[in-house]
């Protein structure tokens, strides 16, 4: 296993690419998008348990070894002395993190629900003429529908959501660090320095204005194109949200995180700004 493993998860469209491709600026750190680890961990705990056939020739000791040795063997090629893996199911599996991985933190990005659903739909209408795999032919048809499907507890928001409200209130949510994506935008510097103070490293000088890194093969394949495009510069930039009112009043008030009783997370992230449908003036952390 590397030197040093943690996790980057949250919410989808919140910065975890931005923020993997500051990161990964650090020679000592390694970070991409979303990796299989999580998948591959949970795929083979399903042939391994109850509900397989191969279920009596394994024990707890033997299930555990078998994972460690997966995630070993999957970053036996990475040099670098720490990785941080990308997955937003991994706030869901806490209670298994704490088995393989020792002194392990996760880093969460997280911004507004309704910010999140208008960036979708952003992208969306960016492609007017690409039919991406995000929706079918049913759920594509209104902005009403896409948000829908978004939002369900199998969609890519509403897994995240529930996946980190699980963690948030576990227990081990110490293990947490919250990172607002307005505060990441805003203040880039300032907040890299509260990641690097949570994990325990040194600190590197990042270049805030030569950020690089994209997957446009795996947006390709996924139809939508700059989904995980990073922007050279790391910069806040107000706009006015496209969703209809009503749509963007129904999840507004989801960041649960604004309520920080019953948790022992860390949280860098502004207090509620008042109800409005255009992005939040700027904050300190």
């Amino acid at each position: 296993m590397p030197h040093t493993l943690h996790f980057l998860s949250g919410l989808p469209r919140s910065g975890s690419t931005l923020l993997a491709g500051i990161l990964r600026q650090n020679p000592r750190f390694h970070a991409a998008m979303s990796s299989p680890v999580a998948s591959l961990v949970n795929g083979v705990l399903e042939q391994m348990g109850a509900g397989s056939e191969s279920y009596p020739f394994f024990d707890t000791t033997k299930r555990k070894a078998i994972c460690r040795a997966l995630i070993d063997a999957y970053y036996a090629d990475k040099t670098e002395p720490v990785i941080f893996d990308t997955n937003r199911q991994w706030t869901a599996r806490m209670h298994q993190l704490v088995e393989l991985v020792d002194g392990f933190k996760m880093i969460c990005c997280v911004r507004n629900p309704a910010w999140v659903m208008d960036s979708f739909e952003v992208i969306h209408r960016k492609n007017p003429f690409d039919y991406s795999r995000m929706y079918n032919a049913g759920s594509r048809q209104t902005v009403y529908s896409r948000c829908e499907v978004m939002m369900s507890s199998g969609g890519p928001v509403g897994s995240a959501w529930t996946a980190l409200k699980e963690a948030y209130y576990g227990e081990y949510s110490d293990r947490l660090l919250l990172v607002d994506y307005d505060l990441l935008t805003q203040h880039p510097r300032r907040t890299l320095e509260l990641i690097y103070r949570f994990i325990g490293e040194p600190w590197f000088e990042h270049d805030f204005d030569n950020v690089e890194y994209s997957e446009n093969e795996f947006d390709q394949n996924l139809g939508v194109k700059g989904l995980h495009d990073v922007k050279k510069k790391v910069a806040f930039k107000p706009r006015r949200s496209i969703l209809p009112p009503d749509l963007f009043a129904k999840y507004q008030d989801m960041d649960f995180w604004q309520d920080q009783t019953g948790t022992s997370a860390s949280i860098v992230a502004p207090r509620r700004a008042p109800v409005q449908n255009t992005q939040p003036h700027k904050d300190t952390p």
